[in-house]
């Protein structure tokens, strides 16, 4: 298949400096700092004043605090007694990556999803990590909610000093005892958390001990483990997008759900009004408190949160509001966010997305915005009032997965065999699709020999005895037909490009392969049930080391549960997939040099055995914006501009 004319249009259409910037992943342009920086800056825990801003960034704040027109008249404190006394001065990108300006307050932000409560956007822009890594990759670390981190040279305590004067969102200070009844209360209540996280567990290993905690005093507090643990920062940074919520909850609040503070005899009427059986005080509690993943929910309106946003309206349009107490100002001491709302909008699908983009009706969209609907999209700009950046994309885009845990036996023999998986990598023309479906903005993966061999391919599958029939098609063990059923989450306009071209090139060598669009919704869940045979999907890794799994939960959900759980549940894994998972989980030991130095290990495991499919790396990441936002670029990472988004403006 030859590349489209569209894909002509779009190599017109953009700028060299697109793929330059897709360049930029592999060589670590636009990090914050070299792994050596920032290993050095791991260790001394800098806090922002001390961590050197970019081009145009801010070296110091004014005193003189201001704070947005929207808070006039609503009776609120100064805005000086809002603050911490130690603000945190906005740098929320690497350096390089913007040329920062100072901004005006004003305006909403609107913004698309196809999810009836999830927002990729809002939540990205909402995310508010104890310390963070600018960039999103972790080659640096810099303190965020907390003013300073230390960490011992054995790596094994992690002391965390708080902001004085921090303060949630409905003006309630902020201090240590908000830590202590998150972690004492919380994560080491077994009615609450019967298993204590891994990641909260020595080098995140199901068999490490659980970390130790100790509040100091006011605003300091340490956590500890038995082993080194140098990759803990990355987890409280961008693991997961876990946000601060796990260890760090409003107690004066969440304590009236809680039967150590309030008896169950008061909390039974609260209970029975839930919908909750008699006794179930633990159930009432998750449903009034708000995790991280649960900031767009209708439940977290009223919820105190640290975050630069407050919701206020849920539904087919959830709103937010700008936090009178968010902790982060710029230079001229403006407190941040400047953009006072923002606002979802649930759309029917991807289609729709474009079309408001189009009208001009969106002001940012990451995500939905795929690269073959980039052409239309730039042809549009000036009618539409938007403008369209090429960043860089932080994971890979849509690896292929065949399920070796799912429940078949004739399905499991024939795709755990690697000689199987090895023929289906071999019959992938990785050129193909890097140059069909990301129309040239992307690299075929080295990962696993990345060269198109057919005959290789065919002659492997006659080795194992997959036979072809009168029809063309090869059989299973049990001589029926073995089918491959993509199936993939409608969500990813992509996606579906890509299953296209995979159901033909892996039916050049006689396997019959259909293809499936599905809700996105229905699409989580059946992944989550173990239903899915094949699929496409992103994956965290290789390109970001940090994250807890490399897309085991897709290939092998089963295996996963049980490397997750210790043991407790799922399957146990082989011995090859076992060394993979010893392999990813060693990093949490190592400091971020040592483990980006060992990110190779895996990339070297998923190339030998063919776990998924990783066909392009270097993936540029579009995003549309509308054109009068200021502190956007097109440099770095697409997602790490969301990071930024307290710092976006509306220019006049």
């Amino acid at each position: 298949m030859r590349k489209s004319v569209t894909a002509a249009v779009l190599a017109a259409l953009l700028s060299a400096g697109a793929l330059a910037a897709c360049d930029s992943g592999k060589t670590g342009d636009g990090a914050a700092a070299s792994p050596q920086a920032a290993a050095a800056n791991a260790q001394t825990g800098a806090s922002p004043s001390q961590t050197k801003p970019g081009p145009g960034q801010p070296t110091s704040v004014s005193a003189d605090y201001k704070q947005s027109p929207f808070f006039e008249g609503k009776g609120l404190p100064p805005v000086k007694e809002r603050l911490p006394k130690e603000p945190k001065l906005t740098n929320e990108l690497p350096k390089d990556a913007l040329t920062y300006e100072i901004g005006t307050y004003g305006g909403t932000l609107r913004t698309v999803r196809q999810d009836p409560v999830n927002d990729s956007d809002l939540f990205i822009i909402n995310n508010e990590p104890l310390v963070n890594s600018p960039g999103v990759l972790g080659e640096e670390v810099t303190p965020n909610i907390v003013k300073s981190y230390t960490v011992s040279d054995d790596q094994k305590l992690f002391t965390f000093v708080l902001r004085e004067g921090l303060k949630w969102s409905d003006g309630r200070p902020v201090t240590t005892q908000d830590v202590k009844f998150a972690v004492d209360d919380v994560l080491l209540n077994k009615e609450l958390t019967p298993t204590i996280p891994l990641w909260l567990k020595s080098a995140a290993d199901a068999g490490g001990k659980p970390f130790t905690f100790q509040a100091i005093d006011d605003y300091t507090f340490t956590i500890g483990f038995d082993e080194p643990y140098g990759g803990f920062l990355i987890q409280l940074a961008v693991q997961g997008w876990r946000g601060y919520n796990d260890l760090l909850k409003p107690k004066h609040v969440l304590q009236k759900y809680h039967v150590k503070y309030t008896p169950l005899d008061q909390l039974e009427p609260l209970i029975k009004e839930a919908g909750f059986a008699p006794g179930e005080w633990a159930k009432l509690f998750a449903a009034k408190d708000v995790l991280n993943n649960e900031i767009t929910y209708p439940k977290a309106i009223g919820f105190p949160v640290l975050t630069p946003y407050i919701q206020v309206k849920s539904g087919d349009k959830i709103e937010f509001e700008r936090n009178p107490y968010y902790f982060k100002v710029d230079a001229n001491g403006n407190q941040l966010p400047y953009i006072d709302k923002l606002q979802s909008t649930l759309v029917q699908n991807a289609e729709m997305v474009n079309l408001k983009i189009l009208a001009g009706e969106v002001d940012h969209s990451y995500e939905y915005v795929s690269i073959p609907k980039v052409p239309l999209l730039k042809e549009n700009e000036a009618k539409g009032g938007y403008r369209v950046y090429v960043n860089s994309l932080h994971r890979t885009a849509g690896d292929i997965h065949l399920n070796l845990t799912y429940d078949d036996p004739v399905w499991r023999q024939v795709v755990r065999d690697v000689k199987f998986r090895k023929a289906l990598n071999l019959a992938l023309d990785k050129k193909e699709i890097a140059d069909t479906v990301y129309y040239g903005f992307a690299k075929p993966s080295s990962i696993g020999d990345p060269n198109r061999n057919v005959q290789e391919a065919n002659r492997l599958l006659d080795e194992i005895g997959m036979k072809k029939g009168t029809d063309g098609y090869r059989a299973g063990p049990d001589g029926k037909r073995f089918t491959i059923p993509l199936e993939v989450s409608s969500a990813f306009a992509d996606f579906a490009a890509l299953g296209q071209l995979v159901v033909e090139q892996w039916k050049q060598i006689g396997l019959d392969v259909t293809l499936k669009q599905i809700d996105s919704s229905l699409w989580t869940n059946r992944n989550k049930a173990n239903e899915l045979k094949a699929t496409i999907m992103y994956t965290p890794g290789p390109v970001q080391w940090s994250r807890q799994e490399w897309g085991q939960n897709i290939w092998a959900p089963l295996w996963d549960q049980w490397w997750n759980s210790g043991g407790k549940q799922g399957e146990e894994p082989p011995e090859e997939a076992k060394e993979l998972f010893r392999t990813i989980f060693k990093l949490r030991e190592l400091s971020l040099r040592e483990a980006l130095a060992k990110r190779d290990d895996i990339r070297k495991n998923i190339g030998a055995n063919y776990w998924y499919f990783i066909h392009s790396e270097q993936i540029a990441a579009p995003v549309a914006v509308n054109a009068k936002i200021g502190n956007i670029s097109d440099k770095g990472w697409g997602i790490g501009q969301n990071f930024a988004g307290e710092q976006w403006f509306f220019r006049k």
